[in-house]
């Protein structure tokens, strides 16, 4: 937490009440082990704040979240808490009341968030053609481009590019894991959208896709020496080309680190989404963009281990594909390929990209 001036919260506290606010004191408070055990961790360092507004002497404690585990290590974390704790407090009885919720600019001022009832992100507009549109061609029968095969390139070498930057905390691979799992966006959320029944999908198939999926949680959340700067939602609606291969990328998603099969996975498995869709199989021009894509990259970036950590994340990809919410007109052929895709890839120790027509007859 930045210094705590009083002559800064005073200015605060002045324009939240309406009013001169002088500050007393400010004394920071502990936890106390009058009973038990001493708790060895917090999340964070709160302070009483002493102060006289309109004649009437008030306290009131300034509560941070310290960056640490537990879901805590990005700011946008800890400002969910804030936020949530400022409406959830006075919706229940006998709670202490949440006066306010701000935040803390670069100079160590005061600012108060507390009216606000959504936030917004301005974000500058850039030109370009989505990248599905190219995709699209291909699977509506069109010829592979030269130009298709440079831009598939650039995007590979981007990935190559990005992913060479190594993250700066390993518990953030361990987090990103666990969300791929555990995330409202991610694998059980997805599992969750889905209806009890939909044709051949049951609860029981997705119960036993979770299950899987926590089995290779395990076996890789250790890997965390594979943290690298990602995308976290490289898919062809978020990347636009403009003219020949000069291209921008949009929406990154989840956070700054994570796995880098997560962003190939991504991008190929929407090949074969594609592909799948205009023959039933992996051929054709989308075929050779996906090999293409996967012998570039580990090429680029020396890393064969990627195909030891991907099944997980082309589960993540095929739950999105294959459902009814996400392409509620998708034919119940694809989704069954998809789903038997992503049954052998978890059953698999690790995924062969040549062998991709071999993991669509399962089911």
């Amino acid at each position: 937490m930045p210094e705590l001036r009083s002559e800064r919260l005073e200015r605060y506290l002045s324009g939240l009440f309406g009013e001169e606010v002088r500050v007393a004191r400010i004394v920071p408070l502990g936890e106390g082990a009058a009973s038990g055990a001493a708790k060895g961790y917090g999340y964070g360092h709160p302070v009483m704040v002493e102060f006289e507004v309109g004649g009437e002497e008030r306290r009131a404690v300034l509560e941070t979240t310290s960056p640490g585990p537990f879901g805590h290590e990005h700011m946008a974390d800890r400002a969910q808490m804030m936020l949530w704790d400022h409406r959830a407090y006075n919706n229940l009885p006998r709670h202490a009341r949440a006066l306010d919720v701000g935040a803390f600019d670069r100079e160590g001022r005061l600012h108060s968030a507390g009216d606000a009832e959504e936030f917004f992100l301005l974000v500058e507009h850039v030109g370009g053609t989505g990248y599905i549109r190219d995709v699209a061609r291909l699977q509506d029968g069109g010829t592979l481009r030269e130009l298709d095969r440079e831009r598939a390139d650039a995007l590979c070498d981007y990935l190559a590019q990005i992913h060479a930057l190594k993250g700066p905390d390993p518990g953030l691979y361990v987090r990103r894991i666990r969300e791929l799992l555990g995330h409202g966006e991610c694998i059980m959320g997805l599992c969750d959208s889905y209806p009890a029944r939909h044709g051949f999908i049951t609860s029981s198939l997705l119960e036993d896709v979770e299950r899987r999926c926590n089995a290779w949680r395990w076996r890789i959340r250790e890997r965390t020496h594979r943290l690298r700067q990602v995308h976290g939602d490289f898919h062809p609606f978020n990347i636009l080309f403009r003219e020949g291969t000069d291209f921008s990328v949009l929406d990154r998603s989840r956070g700054e680190w994570g796995e880098p099969a997560d962003d190939v996975t991504a991008l190929t498995g929407n090949y074969l989404f594609a592909s799948l869709q205009a023959r039933g199989r992996l051929e054709g021009p989308l075929e050779t963009l996906f090999r293409r894509f996967w012998e570039r990259y580990i090429d680029k970036t020396g890393d064969p281990e990627i195909l030891s950590v991907a099944a997980p994340f082309f589960a993540f990809r095929c739950l999105v594909m294959a459902s009814p919410l996400w392409y509620p007109s998708l034919e119940e052929s694809v989704r069954r390929k998809l789903f038997s895709f992503l049954l052998a890839v978890l059953a698999a120790p690790r995924f062969e990209p040549d062998r991709v027509n071999g993991y669509l007859d399962g089911i």
